[in-house]
Parts: C-alpha cells; structure tokens; sequence
C-alpha cells in the first residue's frame, strides 16, 4: 500500500502541529511541560484529538504513545513527543531535536524469581513476553538467541506466572512493580527517556517556527531544579560569599545606592543546595538574602 504524500493529512504551510500522548505514564508531566512553555491550550485540551494553543501557529494532536512516531514520520504531524522506546520499537524516519529528559526507563528481560535462569543465553528457545516485540526480536536475534516472542498490550508482569511466557521484557523506572510480582532483572536492553522528534521535511520546511517551539521547552528544562538567589553583601565580604557561591557562571555582582558600601549579589543554583546556602551565606555576610522560583534558562 502507497503511504499518502506528505502534507495530505497534515497541517498547512504555516502551521506547526505538535502530537502529544492522549494518555499514559508520561503523559501528565508533557502537559504540565507544554503549560509552562507557554503552549497554553484553548479549546478542551485532551478531550479532543486536535485542539489550538494560544499561539495560532502552534496546534496540539493527542494520541497514543506508540502511534506519535509514525505520525510524525507520515506527516501527520511536524513534531511529537514520546518515549525513546517508542520511537525505537516503530522503527519511524524522524529526527530527534531534544531530550525532554523526564519518563526515564529502562527496558529489561526479567524472569521469575525461582526460575533457574541466570543470562538470557539460559532462555535459548523460551517464551518471552512482551509489549516491544520488535526491540525484543532485534534484541535477541544480536546475540543469536533463539526465543518465541509473544506479543500482549498490558500486565507484561503477569505472563510468566499464568504460564504465557518464560521471561519478559519490559519497561521498569523503580523496579516495584518487578518485585511486587516476584521477577528479576538479567540484563537491560536499553535505556529510555521522553524525546522530542520532528520530521525531517517539516524540520527544514518550518524550521524557524519549530526552534522557537525547541527553544521555549529547553528553557523549562534547563529551569528544572534550579532557583535564583538575590542578597545584599557588605564589599569586605563579598570575597567570602563568592566562595559560598556555585552559581551556573558564577555569581552578577552590582552596585547598591546605599550609605552602606553594599553590593548587590545574584546567583543561580540547584535547589537541593538552599537549604545549607541560606545559613553559610549569612555567616559569610550576605543579608536581605531572596530566593526565587526560575521558569526558564536561557543560553
């Protein structure tokens, strides 16, 4: 069967669509992303398929994880976000722009606890379960091992024990839900995080719209985790808040008008630092010290 031509079901020339997951474990924090790169949504959000962004050229498409690669690739849409792993199982020609580094995963084979089964060269001519059916076959083809893949779409966990599968290759971010069903991990396959992919014609075609779209989620990524600290300093110590202070480049010193000789001392930092800052800082002589919240970062 002939795939349509590009375009033939895709947005026009001067729109951008973004698919997104309809649901899902990454779906909620790529929503929450999305709203606070400014892609505020205007008309039903998820409940429909296509809904507008209050930016005109910016459309969103909800649909299923698996299905966001080929989308993308057909020209369904001009950009999509989903796993790593999605798009690796689809096999699709898009072109990753961004790590959005949430929804890390790793896919492995693990086998029940009480089996006597060490390497996944013990399940030569096994059962294995699976929802990547064709990162599994790829996977053991490599290491010329023989395996029936059985195919299912949900509670991978369970096969082995109804007597499905021999083993199972799944996607796992804790391991609790392995354990919760006695399995154990014998080697992972891959790695996975949410990944933003484009393409490729849409990518050259659109190309300035799509870096804006680029440069707004990357500033919220790179915002992540960090905050902004602000305090005034007498000049004798600032020399010891320096030292006190990381910073991304280190910290913006200003001029203060005051009758105090202070300086004003700015500085970026992760927030797990704060904590222990706030104190060190006041002894090393900072004052009137202001910690802010940090939407983007921008380079």
């Amino acid at each position: 069967m002939t795939k349509p031509p590009f375009r033939q079901h895709g947005p026009g020339p001067g729109l951008v669509r973004l698919a997104i997951p309809n649901k899902g474990r990454i779906a909620q924090p790529i929503n929450e992303l999305i709203e606070r790169s400014g892609l505020h949504l205007v008309d039903g959000g998820e409940r429909r398929l296509i809904t507008r962004t209050h930016d005109p050229n910016v459309e969103i498409l909800f649909a299923r994880p698996i299905d966001i690669p080929e989308y993308v690739a057909s020209g369904v849409a001009d950009l999509g976000i989903t796993g790593r792993d999605m798009v690796l199982e689809r096999g699709s020609a898009v072109e990753q722009v961004l790590d959005l580094q949430i929804g890390k995963a790793t896919l492995v084979v693990a086998v029940p606890e009480e089996a006597d089964i060490k390497a996944v060269a013990d399940l030569d001519g096994a059962k294995v379960a699976t929802e990547f059916p064709s990162i599994t076959r790829s996977f053991f083809a490599e290491r010329g091992i023989t395996v029936t893949v059985v195919t299912v779409s949900g509670a991978c966990e369970a096969t082995p024990h109804l007597g499905i599968a021999d083993a199972i290759v799944d996607l796992s971010s804790s391991g609790t839900t392995l354990r919760t069903n006695h399995l154990r991990v014998i080697e992972e396959v891959l790695t996975s995080t949410t990944v933003l992919v484009a393409n490729p014609d849409a990518l050259a075609a659109k190309r300035e719209k799509i870096d804006e779209l680029v440069l707004a989620l990357e500033s919220v990524i790179r915002a992540k985790g960090q905050c902004y600290l602000m305090m005034n300093v007498h000049r004798n110590a600032l020399s010891d808040v320096k030292q006190v202070l990381p910073g991304l480049s280190g910290p913006t010193v200003m001029d203060v008008a005051s009758d105090e000789n202070l300086v004003a001392v700015h500085a970026v930092v992760t927030e797990d630092r704060v904590y222990q800052l706030i104190n060190q800082l006041k002894r090393a002589g900072a004052k009137d010290i202001l910690v802010m919240p940090i939407e983007r970062i921008i380079r």
